[in-house]
Formats: structure tokens, C-alpha cells, sequence
């Protein structure tokens, strides 16, 4: 898992366009990384549809929101256009951005303990320095609690 203070480790994965993209993009700016397990699933429709919701809110603060999941490009794409989602939706099918940074472990659902993607999200500073680490999220009021949290620094 990782730590507030540790440099987030960097990753090259494509975004649902088929581009690559890498942390070292977001430098000079804040970002806040939502990890998610699967695109167009009830919970993770709500969450992503909440960071939605509040994107001129995250822009105005100067801070960039970035989804991520294991889904391929096309899977992305079409939940973006589906919901509007107008912020980078990242894929890492490999999984290996996913293990790098702690989200992909094992994880109980049901009574089943399953390797599989932990709901978490994960706010790094402009110089790719991790600030905070929201671990195992509750989707309802999450987003609203990152956005407070990266408004009062």
C-alpha cells in the first residue's frame, strides 16, 4: 500500500481513447486517482458519475481526476460515453499500475476472499508525492470527502 509522504510509483498504461499515458502527464498539477474494479457495475456507475458531478469543482481547485480499472480501452470508452464521463478513464488489464500501487490484493466479498481490484483512491501532489490514501471506499459521499479533503490541502 502506499504512503502519505512516498513518491507514487509511475506507471504507463493507455486511457480509453488507446493512448498512452503516464503519471509524469499529471506533474505540475495535483491529481486525484480513483481506482475502481469494473467499468458500467452499479457501484462503480455511481462513483464515477459522483466524481462527475463535481469536476468543475476539482478543476477550480486546480486538481485533475482520473478514474482506473482493469477494463480494456473499448470497455472504458463505452462507460464514458454511456455516462458523460469527461475525465480520464485509465486501463491497466495487466494489472501491473494496479499491484504497483496497492489496489489489486486480496480482497473479501460475500465471505469469498478473491484477488481482485480495492475500491481506494489515492490524492498525489503537483510533484507526484502521495498526500492521502482513501483504502476500501464506500461510494456514497466519497467524492464529496475527497473534494473537501484536497480543497483544505
Amino acid at each position: 500500500m502506499l504512503t502519505p509522504g512516498s513518491p507514487a510509483p509511475d506507471f504507463q498504461v493507455h486511457d480509453a481513447d488507446g493512448s498512452p499515458v503516464r503519471l509524469a502527464s499529471f506533474r505540475g498539477r495535483p491529481v486525484v486517482l480513483f481506482f475502481f474494479p469494473r467499468a458500467d457495475t452499479p457501484g462503480c456507475t455511481r462513483e464515477a458519475c459522483a466524481f462527475r458531478d463535481l469536476a468543475a469543482k476539482f478543476a477550480e481547485a486546480g486538481v485533475a481526476v482520473v478514474g482506473v480499472s482493469a477494463d480494456k480501452p473499448s470497455a472504458q470508452k463505452r462507460f464514458a460515453d454511456k455516462y458523460g464521463l469527461a475525465m480520464p478513464l485509465l486501463c491497466d488489464p495487466d494489472k501491473a499500475m494496479l499491484t504497483a500501487w496497492g489496489v489489486y490484493r486480496m480482497k473479501k466479498l460475500y465471505g469469498k476472499e478473491s484477488l481482485g481490484i480495492v475500491r481506494s483512491t489515492v490524492w498525489c501532489d503537483a510533484n507526484g508525492i502521495v498526500r492521502h490514501v482513501w483504502n476500501s471506499v464506500k461510494v456514497d459521499g466519497h467524492a464529496e470527502a475527497v473534494l473537501a479533503k484536497v480543497t483544505a490541502g
